[in-house]
């Protein structure tokens, strides 16, 4: 057993009886160890190293997690929902008080597992539909939350700043790539104002911000040994935001019928029957809170995200890949296309998508 690993558990002093620290093989921004203890009877934990280089305010990140597993703990107490502890999580205090502990150079945090749980990647209609109903329930809970959350990663999903940084690269063009890209810059900049409509309709107050998840993937789910939702996990980017942020967001890869990366853009689609199964769930659980101009722009946030992440990869491929790990010289700029691609796909369904939705209102 790593001596270093056993000395940061201490400082959790719930944790006792450790027979085991093993690495967890999940996970892409924390190191993640599952510590596993000698008794049966016992809790076993999962002990992470928050990656400091992307949540740059440890506290702040901290607050905002242990505002929502209260929150949510507490709406399940008040429906007297059975077997709690496995549907939602709880963080462990250390020696100091707080939910985290400082080694001097890393920050450390620990949480209980939850036993026979699993974790899913496969999308299927039948799984985009509990993934939409879960999701949807989750920002419900969170409705009437009255303690203040932080933007742990600001203008994280923030379009106007997306396109902004874009244009600031393709003025620098510090590779001398704009000439290439200039076409597609011409398509990206024809969309902008319609794209960015999310930040002009909040400034007017007419489209409020919410307690979202903002990384809404099957995989941010804990599921049982029957395939029942359990809780949602991954909380490091639960923060103000739009409900266009976990709606289009999931939809952006879960129903791609390709890779993010496809270099052939002839297997790029829109699976509008991932779609439809995942509004289905969402709206069953979401739309007792939505308000009318929310639901009606739901179709505009499946377009928005590829349409941003597509901005995101122009940029770093403008920047010379200074942002994004890539494989090849061109891949930004694969990435590029195959994400443009796909929101040129998603808008030929754009009406289609308006009248599911109604119909389900």
């Amino acid at each position: 057993m790593d001596s270093q690993l056993k000395e940061i558990v201490c400082h959790f002093p719930e944790i006792t009886g450790i027979s085991e620290i093993k690495p967890l093989t999940s996970g892409l921004i924390n190191q993640t160890y599952l510590v596993c203890t000698a008794s049966p009877q016992q809790n076993d934990y999962v002990l992470q190293c928050i990656n400091h280089y992307v949540f740059k305010d440890v506290a702040l990140l901290q607050h905002n997690i242990e505002c929502v597993t209260r929150h949510i703990r507490r709406k399940l107490e008040e429906r007297n929902e059975p077997d709690i502890d496995r549907k939602v999580l709880r963080f462990l205090s250390t020696d100091n008080g707080t939910t985290y502990y400082f080694d001097g150079e890393r920050y450390w945090r620990a949480c209980v597992f939850i036993r026979n749980s699993r974790t899913l990647t496969e999308v299927n209609p039948e799984m985009a539909y509990l993934v939409g109903l879960k999701f949807g329930e989750f920002e419900a809970m969170l409705v009437d939350l009255d303690e203040p959350l932080g933007e742990t990663i600001p203008d994280f999903h923030n379009m106007e700043l997306r396109i902004r940084q874009l244009r600031e690269a393709a003025s620098l063009d510090s590779v001398g790539r704009k000439e290439k890209v200039a076409s597609l810059i011409a398509d990206i900049e024809r969309d902008a104002d319609e794209m960015c409509r999310a930040e002009q309709l909040y400034r007017e107050g007419k489209l409020p911000k919410r307690v979202c998840h903002c990384d809404t993937k099957v995989s941010n789910m804990l599921f049982d040994a029957d395939g029942k939702v359990l809780c949602v996990i991954d909380l490091d980017t639960v923060m103000p935001s739009f409900v266009f942020s976990d709606f289009g967001d999931f939809l952006r890869s879960a129903a791609n019928t390709a890779p993010e990366d496809e270099p052939d853009l002839s297997k790029v689609h829109f699976d509008i029957d991932i779609f439809k199964s995942f509004a289905k769930g969402y709206i069953a659980s979401a739309g007792s809170f939505l308000t009318p101009l929310e639901v009606e722009m739901l179709p505009y946030a499946v377009m928005l995200f590829p349409y941003m992440q597509a901005v995101r990869f122009l940029t770093d491929y403008l920047n010379g890949d200074v942002y994004y790990r890539t494989q090849y010289g061109e891949h930004n700029y694969v990435r590029t296309l195959a994400q443009y691609k796909l929101y040129q796909e998603v808008r030929k369904s754009e009406s289609a998508m308006k009248a599911y939705i109604a119909g389900l209102i």
